[in-house]
């Protein structure tokens, strides 16, 4: 079993963030992919050709506290930021 200070040290290297409304519990680093955000509101992932992801976000850090993150790009993850992630077949 794990002591107080154990406890205290694996929680600081975790953060909890919010994806389509769920709790997640992601390690703490620097920035969190477009891929990883999708991955974690979808499992499974859907796929295909004619998938398209839009990602949103609000409560993040001061420099850029809400914006939509696109494909290809990252954004520096907080404890508490809250991911908005919808999905449209573009046919």
């Amino acid at each position: 079993m794990a002591t107080t200070q154990e406890a205290q040290k694996d929680r600081s290297k975790t953060i909890t963030i919010i994806v389509n409304a769920e709790e997640k519990i992601v390690d703490k680093k620097e920035e969190l992919t477009f891929d990883e955000v999708v991955d974690l509101a979808f499992n499974p992932r859907p796929v295909g050709d004619q998938i398209v992801y839009r990602i949103t976000y609000y409560r993040g850090h001061g420099n850029k506290p809400e914006g939509h993150l696109l494909e290809g790009e990252s954004v520096k993850a907080k404890d508490g930021m809250v991911f908005n992630v919808k999905y449209t077949d573009k046919s």
